[in-house]
């Protein structure tokens, strides 16, 4: 079943709704096409932060990236001081 939802939009919002218009969608398609791709980032970036502290956590891949750090600067030139 549908759900109304009624808002106040500001200024910044009304303007960004217009955006949306522009694409010839509704209000109610502007704004559930907002909320979906709004939902859609934070799913992004949670999945993303979630597997930046599984990496962070994993003591193998700290030491393997160690070992590549040490290996780099054994091949890096000697800059001038």
């Amino acid at each position: 079943m549908a759900r109304a939802l009624h808002v106040r939009l500001d200024e910044a919002s009304a303007a960004a709704l217009l955006v949306m218009r522009a694409d010839g969608l509704t209000d109610s398609e502007a704004v559930r096409a907002a909320l979906q791709e709004a939902a859609a980032r934070r799913r992004l970036r949670s999945s993303i932060a979630a597997e930046a502290a599984a990496l962070a956590a994993d003591e193998g891949d700290r030491e393997e990236m160690r070992i590549v750090r040490e290996q780099m600067a054994e091949l890096a030139p000697d800059l001038p001081a």
